[in-house]
């Protein structure tokens, strides 16, 4: 299971950020029908021209995952979530909209989080454990539970922190700019949380750590 997780380890040990993001391809899945969004409607403040480009980029990233027969999973969500982002806005008439899909998203996986953590099964426990070769051992272990429960608390930060930045520019109508932030609050500060939690769970040099 560790070996199919894409939380794994490099040579040196540490967590492959970009294998987590997805990879190149998955990072340009996940940035550039937003970005062809916030581009296009900044430039002819178009929402239709918008919508289009987004939806078609996301078009295209399916496209070329059907000819060259890779895994079709992480190019559906996109473009599900892209069409839903793209109907909600136009149904709207407001591009602000476009976003929306994400703060229902992000709030969900807030609180997945918060519940995995009041139950002592922590996401990130479940995620770095098998990338750490430690399975489920971790949670017979207080000090290694309680890393991990810190850890998801940190990942709950980073989407909190998406949410207390751009929702206020969303319910001011500052497209442009909660564009930006929903580019740059996304893969980059994901990777970023994400390496901090790695960093902070990590198991105690010289400690018996069941694989690690």
């Amino acid at each position: 299971m560790a070996a199919k997780n894409a939380l794994v380890r490099k040579d040196n040990g540490h967590i492959d950020l970009l294998a987590a993001a997805g990879g190149v391809r998955g990072i340009a899945e996940s940035i550039l029908p937003g970005l062809v969004f916030l581009v296009a409607f900044t430039l002819t403040r178009d929402l239709t021209v918008a919508l289009v480009g987004s939806v078609g980029m996301a078009v295209v990233f399916l496209a070329a995952r059907l000819i060259q027969r890779t895994p079709l999973t992480q190019a559906l969500a996109g473009i599900a979530g892209v069409a839903l982002s793209a109907f909600i806005a136009m149904k709207t008439g407001k591009a602000e909209d476009y976003y929306t899909v994400g703060f229902y998203t992000n709030a969900g996986y807030i609180a997945a989080m918060v519940v995995s953590i009041a139950v002592r099964w922590p996401v990130l426990g479940l995620l770095f454990g098998y990338a750490r070769n430690e399975g489920l051992k971790w949670r017979e272990r207080p000090e290694r539970l309680r890393a991990y429960r810190v850890a998801t608390w940190i990942l709950v930060g980073v989407m909190a922190a998406r949410l207390a930045v751009q929702l206020p520019l969303y319910f001011a109508g500052m497209v442009d700019a909660l564009g930006a932030m929903r580019l740059l609050m996304g893969v980059p500060l994901y990777a970023f949380g994400l390496w901090i939690a790695w960093l902070v769970s990590r198991p105690v040099p010289g400690a018996d750590t069941a694989g690690d």
